[in-house]
């Protein structure tokens, strides 16, 4: 088994925020657990999960309103508390979630339907139910709600309320990510999973990049790499998807898989291809161009994942 790791490489990782040293420990070291929740325990209190916890107002939200709206940065706000990994059990962030839930609406557009009862679109309700997943706030109504919008094909599109019968990567990646967290969360059920498989099966009979009907690269761009990913969609997360629902890699993620491995660096890292428009706190994602310890640690554990799954071919890109 071939990795790519070394103690200056790791310590590379290490040397960062608790949010990544906490997952570097527990994807690529396999550090004790006790260790490994102790320094999880820090992303609460210290760095940057403080920071953006510090950063909500009286009312519950992030942002001012005025160069985003207020859904815009608080739903991914949140969701970069998540990818932080800040520990959803801790106080501090107890109250935060709180605010969000007594106070934080999606504005009359909408009814002023409460934060974690989402809206009207699958590619944001399927963030909102991953959010709430991981914030222990469960919303039934909204998870029933994507699994009635799916298409015949697999997949969800945000545009099929406008006619659309054909999914989208963007959509589904981040419906996919919701129903799993749900699952995890609150436990399988008949409906969810089977419906998570055939938003997976869409991915994989698409090589996760091509389309069905021609087999072209669908968007060049989801070869680059970018963090933190918003709605949309590129290889390493879709691949990242795949590993944490326990999916078989097969031949169909080779070329995905191969993308990714061709964008490590002579000395173990990934760079950050890009940012996209309207991400929000960057100074905690890194900048373009440079080594990235968001994307080598997604990457990392991606690779791991095709490696050590069990009948996997150790020979395969």
């Amino acid at each position: 088994m071939t990795h790519f790791s070394s103690d200056a490489f790791i310590d590379w990782l290490l040397d960062s925020d608790p949010s990544i040293r906490w997952q570097v420990m527990r994807d690529l070291t396999h550090t004790p657990a006790q260790v490994i929740a102790a320094e999880r325990s820090r992303v609460a209190l210290e760095g940057w999960g403080l920071t953006l916890l510090e950063q909500q107002r009286p009312d519950g939200q992030w942002g001012d309103g005025d160069v985003h709206p207020f859904w815009w940065t608080n739903m991914y706000t949140l969701l970069f508390l998540r990818d932080l990994g800040v520990d959803p059990a801790s106080g501090r962030v107890r109250a935060a979630i709180d605010l969000v839930r007594n106070n934080v609406t999606w504005g009359p557009e909408f009814g002023n339907s409460p934060f974690f009862e989402g809206e009207v679109e699958p590619c944001i309700n399927g963030r909102v139910v991953a959010l709430g997943a991981y914030f222990a706030v469960r919303s039934d109504r909204l998870v029933d709600r994507l699994l009635s919008e799916q298409l015949a094909d697999g997949g969800w599109n945000c545009e099929a309320e406008r006619g659309s019968v054909r999914s989208s990567f963007h959509t589904t990646i981040c419906v996919l990510e919701g129903l799993l967290a749900y699952e995890k969360a609150f436990g399988a059920t008949s409906a969810v999973t089977n419906a998570r498989r055939r938003g997976e099966e869409y991915l994989l009979e698409r090589r996760l990049l091509r389309r069905l009907s021609t087999g072209e690269i669908i968007k060049p761009e989801w070869t680059q790499l970018a963090f933190p990913p918003l709605w949309h969609y590129d290889v390493l997360r879709g691949l990242d998807y795949l590993r944490a629902a326990g999916v078989q890699p097969d031949s169909r993620v080779d070329e995905a898989v191969a993308i990714v491995r061709e964008r490590r660096q002579a000395d173990g890292h990934w760079l950050l291809d890009v940012r996209h428009r309207d991400a929000l706190h960057t100074d905690f994602a890194g900048e373009v161009g440079e080594p990235n310890r968001w994307l080598t640690l997604r990457a990392r554990r991606v690779l791991d994942w095709v490696v050590e799954t069990p009948g996997a071919d150790p020979a395969r890109p």
